[in-house]
């Protein structure tokens, strides 16, 4: 008495695992959830302005601070012969830079990854 492999492997593919498989996909895809979007509750609009008008503001604001006090290092480690001063003024420009840059980019990737809010 012989089996023929690829026989038996043929019939339990299309038999058996074909209709088990299609079974178990049915059973564990249930219902789609609708799009959920979250909505600000009314009158919420123009407080959150408000408060994002002086974050921004007050952003604007520790940027331009950083700015001077970088600077100042800077000339104050030249002219009172520092040179670790001027290292850190040279050091806070550049981070005062990067994360300008940051400030920019980060809100259009943040859009970007979550789109409008919706959750699926």
């Amino acid at each position: 008495m012989s089996i023929n492999l690829n026989a038996l492997t043929s019939h339990l593919t299309s038999h058996v695992t074909g209709p088990l498989i299609s079974r178990l996909t049915e059973l564990t895809a249930g219902p789609t959830p609708m799009a959920i979007c979250p909505k600000a509750p009314p009158g919420a609009t123009q407080p959150v302005n408000e408060i994002t008008g002086y974050v921004v503001w007050g952003v604007i604001i520790l940027f331009s601070l950083a700015l001077i006090i970088g600077l100042g290092a800077i000339v104050a480690g030249r002219i009172f012969s520092m040179p670790h001063a001027s290292k850190v003024g040279v050091i806070s420009l550049v981070v005062v830079f990067v994360a300008a840059v940051a400030y920019l980019v980060l809100p259009g990737m943040l859009d970007g990854i979550l789109g409008k809010g919706c959750f699926n």
